[in-house]
């Protein structure tokens, strides 16, 4: 069973190597991006601090409230669990529907199409208390 979920929030718990040579430290955050082997590792997210984009495409240090400003991505690398600490789960930043759509865009068309009838179903039943 995986420890973490995909679009977790996370930190590192050790420096890890980037793949453009450089490193990232303890405590950069990170959100899970895809789960691997069940969770023997992991595709994470990195994140750098905020910057914005200037009129020539170039990135400048900004603050989260400055219009336009983004945490910068620093990699997108393979990590272990041992490497991982949960700092929110994807379940405390995604509402119910959002957590739907994430299961649903993993699922065959045929299992699709069940939680299409089984969705159906709720809402007839729904509309069937509403009428009493």
């Amino acid at each position: 069973m995986s420890k973490f979920k995909l679009f977790d929030a996370v930190h590192l718990t050790e420096t890890i190597a980037l793949a453009d040579g450089d490193t990232a430290p303890p405590e950069t955050t990170g959100a899970i991006v895809e789960v691997l082997q069940n969770g023997e590792a992991y595709l994470v997210e990195l994140f750098g601090g905020w910057v914005k984009a200037e009129a020539g495409g170039d990135f400048i240090p900004a603050t989260q409230d400055e219009p336009g400003a983004f945490m910068e991505t620093i990699g997108v690398e393979t990590v272990y669990p041992h490497q991982l600490k949960l700092v929110k789960s994807a379940s405390e930043i995604m509402g119910v529907r959002e957590q739907l759509m994430v299961v649903l865009d993993n699922l065959s068309d045929d299992l699709i199409a069940e939680v299409r009838d089984f969705a159906e179903f709720l809402k007839h039943k729904q509309e069937q208390v509403r009428s009493n």
